[in-house]
């Protein structure tokens, strides 16, 4: 497992693979990366992202379908392939708001793996959490672009 410390280790999330690009990387730092096993990495989101102006007004949160992108590009780390994207929500629970400026732990374990006609399937249990509190948890699958 790569983890910080270790030779050749890149903290950065495009440097472990991730291939989005402002303004829609979610991942702020890896924090662990077993390719073919499981990833973790952090995020925080500054009280200026424009979707806070509308989601809620006087009240915050990071939405829902962001926090679900997030833990997508945390597990896109594990496969390490390019051209992935997220195929399916299996399921997705939201069990506590995520407000501004609060870090995200995301984690995600990749649970199997399966080839079919339209190429290969990952799936994913993904979970996050801020300061020891779950906030959300599901299962994901990631497919061939």
């Amino acid at each position: 497992m790569s983890e910080p410390g270790s030779t050749g280790w890149s903290a950065d999330p495009v440097e472990c693979g991730l291939p989005h690009r402002a303004p829609f990387i979610f991942v702020d730092r890896v924090t662990a990366l077993e390719t073919g096993k499981r990833a973790c990495g952090t995020k925080c989101f500054s009280p200026d992202e424009p979707f806070f102006q509308g989601h809620f007004p006087g009240d915050p949160l990071v939405p829902g379908v962001i926090l679900t992108e997030a833990l997508a590009q945390v597990a896109g780390l594990v496969v390490a392939r390019p051209g992935l994207r997220l195929a399916a929500i299996r399921s997705m629970k939201f069990l506590a708001p995520v407000r501004p400026d609060e870090s995200i732990e995301l984690k995600a374990e990749q649970t199997g793996a399966t080839r079919g006609e339209s190429g290969a399937l990952w799936l994913f249990s993904v979970s996050a959490s801020v300061a020891g509190r779950p906030v959300a948890e599901g299962a994901l699958v990631l497919a061939e672009g």
